[in-house]
């Protein structure tokens, strides 16, 4: 691939442009806002001047709504050799398209699952794809030129290429993308009128919960208009969850032994349940999952301090696999969680001991 036209400046859109003009790739960039193209031009994506001539990919980075009516538009200029879009629902621009009785050779479905709670290009980074699964929804009259430009698409964004039917990857996402965007909001918007006391007490377990909740409500109804009959059906079995896990809450308070033992069965079994789902999502770089042990090291909220951490446990010989950081309630303090391999625990915790950090024992 030497050329390409990139059609959406926003988050996708300027990430992955930034990532081909950074293998050598001679990128164009079109939006209906010139200015966000401009921006994303500025930021080294490539160039907002439009090709002389047909490029070798068109990748259309616009909303799901769009989608259609700019691949057909795309395609009836003869803009590119090989057309995609990246956009997080696949079966129903598939079909517009195929209503709109297109030559469909030239054309790919995909979806990088890969994003921010922000938008707009300057949210963008040339990394935001590496290591991430881009699906590729290729049909029976996809040209193997056409998915050979995917593939190499894929390649150069770092990213790990997975071939799924499209209305299979509509099922798929709704399950792990839509569905928990959903019920991140409805979580968070618990404190939209909670009381100040309620809200302080806010700790990391609030945080994990509602991260995703601070995405652009304008986007996601326009990613959930694409998808609403999978998500509703996800949704509608977490409903049913709820009502059971409500009537079991409602029978602990029962002065009935009964009730309160039905009920704390009912409980333990969505908690179990949980446990159970929660096992099956993938671990590091996709792997099966892995249990780590916690070593909690206390620290205060200064220059460097990570730094030193994350060099005593190198000296010590141990790999983090992964860290997370817990801050403390008014004061300029924290929490550090670093995950290790149970047999590194040890290590780890009498080498920091050694050197002076304080470790908080569960």
């Amino acid at each position: 691939m030497r050329t390409a036209l990139v059609i959406g400046t926003g988050l996708i859109g300027t990430s992955a442009a930034l990532a081909l003009a950074g293998r050598g790739v001679t990128v164009h960039l079109r939006d209906h806002d010139p200015a966000q193209a401009h921006t994303a031009a500025a930021l080294g994506a490539g160039t907002d001047e439009p090709p002389e001539g047909p490029v070798d990919l068109v990748l259309v980075a616009v909303p799901p709504a769009h989608v259609a009516g700019t691949l057909a538009e795309a395609i009836r200029s003869g803009l590119g050799r090989g057309y995609l879009d990246v956009a997080s629902v696949k079966g129903g621009p598939k079909r517009e398209l195929e209503a709109l009785g297109l030559d469909l050779t030239a054309y790919i479905g995909t979806h990088p699952m890969s994003g921010k709670e922000r938008s707009g290009p300057l949210a963008a980074t040339a990394d935001l794809f590496e290591g991430r699964p881009w699906v590729l929804t290729p049909t029976r009259d996809t040209d193997t030129e056409v998915l050979n430009l995917a593939l190499e698409l894929v390649a150069l964004c770092r990213a790990v290429p997975v071939v799924m039917d499209a209305d299979a990857h509509d099922r798929a996402v709704a399950l792990v993308s839509h569905t928990p965007q959903l019920v991140s909001s409805m979580v968070a918007a618990r404190l939209e009128e909670a009381d100040e006391t309620a809200v302080r007490l806010c700790g990391q377990g609030i945080r994990d919960v509602t991260r995703i909740a601070a995405s652009d409500p304008r986007m996601w109804v326009e990613i959930l208009s694409a998808n609403p009959g999978p998500v509703a059906d996800v949704l509608a079995g977490v409903a049913a969850d709820l009502d059971e896990t409500v009537r079991a809450l409602r029978a602990l308070e029962s002065g009935d032994d009964a009730k309160r033992r039905d009920g704390a069965s009912g409980v333990a079994d969505v908690l179990r349940r949980g446990n159970a789902g929660r096992a099956r999502v993938p671990g590091k770089h996709g792997a099966a999952p892995t249990v780590y042990e916690t070593v909690a090291v206390l620290i205060s909220d200064q220059p460097g301090e990570l730094a030193r951490i994350f060099a005593d446990a190198g000296r010590a010989g141990v790999n983090i696999e992964d860290v997370r950081i817990e801050h403390a309630t008014g004061q300029q303090a924290g929490l550090v969680q670093l995950m290790v391999t149970p047999a590194s625990a040890p290590l780890l915790s009498a080498a920091l001991k050694e050197r002076g950090w304080a470790l908080r024992t569960s």
